[in-house]
């Protein structure tokens, strides 16, 4: 799957995560759900995470500051395999 064109690129910190339950915005948690610190990217805004693929800034942390995201993941054990890593996202 390739990123889109034309969109805005941003470099951040990606950390995989496996919770349940529902995002601040009232969505179901699921595959392409990431928390973002909204003062950065906006809460809606869908980007491209490479290795990822398409994602919507759909939640928060008490831990996301800045130009981090924490991607969900169904199992703990993908969350973990993923890690943190910095990859460059294409906001669209």
């Amino acid at each position: 799957q390739a990123p889109p064109s034309g969109g805005t690129e941003m470099t951040v910190s990606a950390t995989g995560y496996a919770l349940s339950g529902r995002t601040a915005t009232g969505l179901p948690v699921g595959w392409g759900i990431a928390a973002v610190d909204p003062s950065v990217i906006p809460l809606g805004t869908h980007f491209y995470v490479p290795g990822y693929g398409e994602a919507v800034a759909a939640d928060t942390g008490g831990a996301i500051y800045g130009s981090t995201i924490d991607l969900w993941f169904p199992t703990a054990t993908q969350a973990e395999a993923w890690g943190r890593r910095t990859v460059t996202i294409v906001l669209h």
